[in-house]
């Protein structure tokens, strides 16, 4: 399968007259189809929401256009609560999942009335003390051992850090009915990233089972079942794609042959992506600013991992698009790099591109979610701007570019860099 960008060459160099490469760059045609589509894959479920991870692309005009479209939010930390309140989600439209969590970060969550999401059986009398424990409650489930699809292992569940076990679940629940609680929620993470469409109905079989569960033997009233993320994106060509719609009706299945036997049909299922909602709609455009011929061949761009950190930090894989040489044959091998000081700072090792020149402009898929928002300012690299491809065609900033000045705003303070910080 071939990756097409959503840009042509002739507009990337119209763009970069008004806004220098580095950028980011987002689809909103893209974004809202893909937002309908997962509303339309859980239409049979009455209570579904989708809940944005604001960690994935923390940006307030995107998460306005997936306002719009009836997502709500899923916030980790403090800021990300903040930033949710300021663009207009307050209550049931946010779910707080965190760990190791500060009390400020709990009390702000209870003041907006936001879904709170407790990781840890601990946590209870923390929140009891702080803030009190509110009339509906959900509770992250760790399952333990190797989350497994057919003979294929997934992700290994014992090795997070995250979630109750499923003892300390009925336990929690008792204790959270005894301090007044009387409604729940359910909410598990068992896999990153993964391109099948099984990994939900099979997650789901697992939660939808527990929550039965729970119900025989607490007589909790579950209200929701929040199968969180980890529905992936075929960040290789030749992969497959997710089928959205697929994963849904597999759901469905699910739902029908254990939750309505056990008297839980009007369960709400709520999910949270963030990799699924954004990441094919969003890319990394840089210019090619050198080529080096030493052991191996190397494309030096003006992006670097503080842009992305992805490839850097585990390997992961971006498919690279040369703008304009989209047709021709892939005969260049080369790794692309950024310009740190660090060997792992490429965006991609031994990879077959057209012949590149100086002054190309790189296309980088799918950077739409964790692309931006895992940047960093090593080496004094100041993060790019964000731009958002209008359904009509404009073009328009959705967050500037950093400066100098934003690099040493934290020393204003004292007057040793005021040469800098001056506008």
């Amino acid at each position: 399968m071939k990756k097409t960008p959503f840009i042509t060459k002739e507009q990337a160099e119209e763009i970069a007259q008004n806004f220098p490469t580095p950028f980011h760059i987002y689809d909103e045609k893209g974004i809202r189809e893909n937002a309908r589509l997962v509303k339309k894959a859980f239409a049979w479920n009455k209570g579904f929401k989708e809940y944005f991870a604001v960690k994935a692309t923390p940006n307030p005009f995107i998460l306005k256009i997936l306002q719009e479209e009836g997502c709500g939010v899923d916030c980790s930390s403090l800021t990300e609560l903040e930033l949710s309140d300021a663009c207009g989600f307050s209550g049931s439209d946010i779910m707080f999942s965190s760990n190791v969590t500060p009390a400020a970060d709990y009390e702000l969550a209870y003041k907006l009335g936001a879904y709170i999401n407790i990781d840890d059986i601990t946590h209870i009398d923390y929140l009891e003390k702080l803030t009190g424990i509110p009339e509906t409650i959900c509770c992250r489930f760790n399952a333990g051992g190797n989350f497994t699809i057919s003979t294929f292992v997934m992700d290994k569940p014992q090795d997070a850090k995250y979630g109750f076990t499923r003892e300390q679940m009925f336990e929690g629940f008792r204790l959270l009915m005894q301090k007044g609680a009387k409604h729940f929620g359910i909410h598990a993470f068992l896999a990153s990233n993964t391109v099948t469409n099984d990994y939900y109905p099979t997650l789901a079989k697992q939660m939808f089972q527990l929550a039965a569960d729970l119900k025989k033997e607490t007589g909790a009233d579950i209200k929701f079942i929040n199968l969180s993320g980890g529905v992936g994106v075929a960040y290789r060509p030749e992969q497959t794609p997710n089928d959205i719609i697929a994963i849904g009706e597999g759901v469905r299945r699910v739902f029908e042959e254990i939750l309505v036997p056990a008297e839980l049909g009007d369960v709400a299922i709520f999910t949270e992506m963030g990799r699924f909602m954004l990441a094919p709609y969003g890319a990394l455009v840089t210019r090619v600013l050198h080529k080096k011929h030493i052991y191996k061949e190397y494309v030096g761009c003006d992006a670097c991992a503080a842009n992305l950190m992805r490839p850097a930090m585990y390997g992961a894989y971006h498919h690279i698009t040369v703008l304009g040489k989209e047709d021709e044959p892939c005969t260049y091998k080369c790794d692309v790099t950024g310009g740190l000081c660090e060997n792992n700072d490429k965006f991609a090792i031994d990879r077959m591109l057209p012949p590149v020149d100086i002054g190309d402009l790189i296309y980088i898929h799918d950077t739409g979610a964790h692309g931006f928002s895992m940047g960093y300012n090593y080496n004094g690299k100041l993060r790019s701007a964000e731009l958002l491809l209008c359904e009509d065609g404009s073009v328009k900033m959705i967050r500037r570019a950093e400066t100098p000045a934003d690099y040493f705003a934290t020393f204003d303070f004292c007057n040793i860099l005021d040469k800098y910080l001056k506008p």
